[in-house]
């Protein structure tokens, strides 16, 4: 069995209190759905967290406009540490999520009119128009525009990408392009970047390689995913420490991209021949509550995480009982879009 990759399922976002950062999040970007939330210990992670078993409390949170959620993760048994200095653009590691909006200047305006620190929708090198906000948190996010949406398009939807730093992008483009499929350039310039000057780093010379994949995803999620791209960043200043260097997953930031997958065993291998083994893997189902699957990382050159889910059961509506197995079904088809709404049924508004 060959594997499937059903697109971005989310990004981990470390944060200090759960609570606060979920309710902005529902707020500014529409992450309303939870998919499962979950009290529990990480004993699968110790070599991400000090060699010590960690507890921690998480909520996988989604917009059911389309896009892929965040995993917001809060440690209960220490205090999270961010980093020693702020992340500059170009540092290795998950920089920025993307997400879609239908239109930047709605989305400028509804972040705006909340009270979000924003900047103006300005042209990349390819002429389409993005902004970045940045959460009462530190953290920075994309907004760039799209047509591709599982429910209606809305002003900010789910993520439909990410930016991550590198060292050396040649040397990270086989994992992006011949594992995970990211196979097609859009651009890759050099230099300078009026979209990039409000950033932490926006102003000195950087490469900057956007990637989109040809094929489609499928998969069962794919519908609700969508397509996505990946932008590497290479700063052409003295190397940097990893954005994540001397600190624990789960700690302050993006901890991690996850994919949604099916055929782990085929991943693995093929993750294993082009050097890139993993360094966890659940093996069977790991149970998450109401929900489980088998679940993996492996590391990008420059260590930043990228995390696979074979999702086997999912909640739908717990009061009723409502479910899905997803063992026996066929790794390539993506389920109906109306039992995807019905994830909808535990919204918090």
């Amino acid at each position: 069995m060959n594997y499937t990759i059903s697109g971005i399922q989310q990004i981990g976002v470390g944060v200090s209190d759960l609570s606060s950062a979920w309710e902005w999040y529902r707020k500014a970007f529409g992450m309303d759905v939870p998919v499962f939330q979950e009290a529990a210990e990480a004993p699968l992670m110790v070599r991400y967290t000090g060699g010590a078993v960690q507890s921690r409390n998480a909520v996988l949170a989604i917009n059911l406009s389309g896009g892929g959620g965040f995993e917001i993760w809060q440690y209960t048994s220490r205090t999270p540490t961010a980093p020693a200095d702020p992340p500059l653009i170009g540092d290795p590691g998950v920089f920025a999520p993307v997400l879609k909006t239908r239109s930047t200047q709605e989305a400028y305006d509804h972040l705006t009119a909340i009270g979000a620190e924003v900047s103006r929708p300005t042209p990349g090198p390819d002429g389409v128009e993005r902004l970045f906000v940045t959460d009462p948190f530190g953290n920075v996010f994309q907004v760039a525009p799209s047509r591709d949406w599982f429910g209606s398009p809305a002003v900010v939807g789910g993520v439909a990408g990410a930016m991550i730093g590198c060292c050396d992008i040649d040397g990270a483009l086989p994992l992006y392009r011949d594992v995970l499929g990211y196979d097609t350039v859009v651009y890759d310039e050099r230099g300078s970047f009026a979209d990039l000057a409000s950033l932490r780093g926006g102003a000195g010379e950087l490469r900057r390689v956007l990637l989109s994949h040809s094929e489609p995803r499928v998969g069962p999620f794919s519908r609700l995913m969508g397509s996505s791209t990946i932008e590497l960043f290479e700063s052409s200043e003295a190397s940097r420490p990893a954005i994540f260097a001397n600190r624990y997953w789960g700690d302050l930031g993006f901890i991690h991209l996850c994919f949604d997958v099916r055929g782990m065993d085929a991943l693995a291998a093929r993750c294993a021949q082009t050097g890139h083994a993993f360094t966890v893997d659940s093996a069977g189902t790991f149970d998450m509550g109401d929900a489980g699957g088998r679940f993996s990382y492996l590391e990008d050159p420059d260590g930043t995480l990228i995390e696979f889910v074979e999702t086997h059961k999912l909640p739908i509506f717990k009061p009723l009982g409502l479910g899905l197995n997803l063992i026996r079904r066929p790794a390539d088809r993506a389920l109906p879009s109306w039992m995807i709404r019905l994830l909808g049924l535990t919204r918090v508004k």
